[in-house]
């Protein structure tokens, strides 16, 4: 049964705000452009997660939501994961044809962002066709967040949607299987610098805390995915959304910020490499049509 619509007190944010995680959004992307162009074989998963760290560090980063992570091979499918440790960067070498995941959630002076880059050292025809079917999920889930479905209804229909195209959906590797999670601005920290446990900044997960239990009062859930927790209707805020298909050992997703409002939703930035990458191949926008009702 749909629970009724939360009398929610949450994040609103205003224009300046958005203008400013759009800022942290890009920069993020940037930094894994930057790193994605000088990784080499033999290069370590370690080794990609730090460039990531030192580059954004560089160009201005205060904190973390988490630090970055690396993923090359198979584990850009997650195979195999069941504990959180497995995510972290681990010494795997990266050989040429082999995808890779780059991830980061940089914080300046408060506002978050969270992204998930996908690409290869030379050429991988399943990581092509995944990226290209990627941009049908961008869509759907958009189109359906305007139309008010529940949440956990728009991540079945991504499920659905990954198994009829003969994927396997990953993100539900993913702690509580997430497909996405809210982003609020964080508080600044006291320390010169950042503290993080497994990757989260403390900052970060002291603040997912608090939004945990005031969520919980107000009857939704922080965290987006499939399950009941998420039977409610879109909540206003911010959301780190990350459709992640896998297939024979291959990879990939996207992960960006959706703004979702009292009647509205968009995406926060039409600017990023996955949809520059469909621009140019010709696959985006995608027509109404093949989007909803799959």
């Amino acid at each position: 049964m749909l629970k009724k619509a939360p009398a929610v007190k949450g994040y609103l944010p205003s224009a300046e705000d958005l203008e400013q995680f759009r800022k942290v959004q890009r920069l993020a992307y940037a930094a894994a452009e930057a790193v994605a162009k000088e990784l080499k074989p033999g290069m370590t998963e370690k080794q990609a997660a730090k460039m990531q760290e030192v580059w954004l560090l560089d160009h201005g980063v205060t904190d973390w939501f988490h630090s970055p992570f690396a993923w090359f091979g198979d584990r850009t499918a997650f195979q195999g994961f069941k504990v959180a440790l497995q995510f972290l960067p681990t010494n795997r070498r990266l050989e040429e044809n082999m995808p890779f995941i780059l991830d980061n959630a940089p914080v300046i002076n408060g506002y978050v962002a969270d992204i998930g880059y996908a690409g290869v050292l030379g050429e991988n025809k399943i990581l092509d066709q995944i990226l290209d079917d990627l941009a049908e999920y961008r869509s759907m889930i958009l189109e359906l967040i305007k139309q008010r479905r529940p949440m956990s209804e728009v991540s079945r229909a991504v499920d659905q949607l990954i198994l009829k195209q003969g994927y396997e959906p990953r993100h539900k590797a993913y702690p509580f299987e997430t497909l996405a999670h809210t982003v609020e601005p964080m508080p600044l920290r006291k320390s010169q610098k950042p503290n993080t446990l497994f990757k989260f900044g403390f900052q970060a997960l002291e603040s997912l805390g608090r939004l945990a239990l005031v969520a919980r009062g107000q009857g939704w859930s922080p965290i987006w995915s499939s399950n009941a927790s998420s039977n409610h209707p879109p909540i206003p805020g911010l959301w780190a959304v990350e459709p992640h298909l896998g297939f024979r050992g291959v990879g990939a997703k996207f992960e960006e910020l959706l703004v979702i409002t009292e009647d509205d939703a968009y995406w926060l930035d039409d600017e990023s490499p996955h949809v520059k990458r469909w621009k140019e191949r010709g696959l985006w926008p995608i027509e109404k049509a093949n989007m909803v009702n799959k």
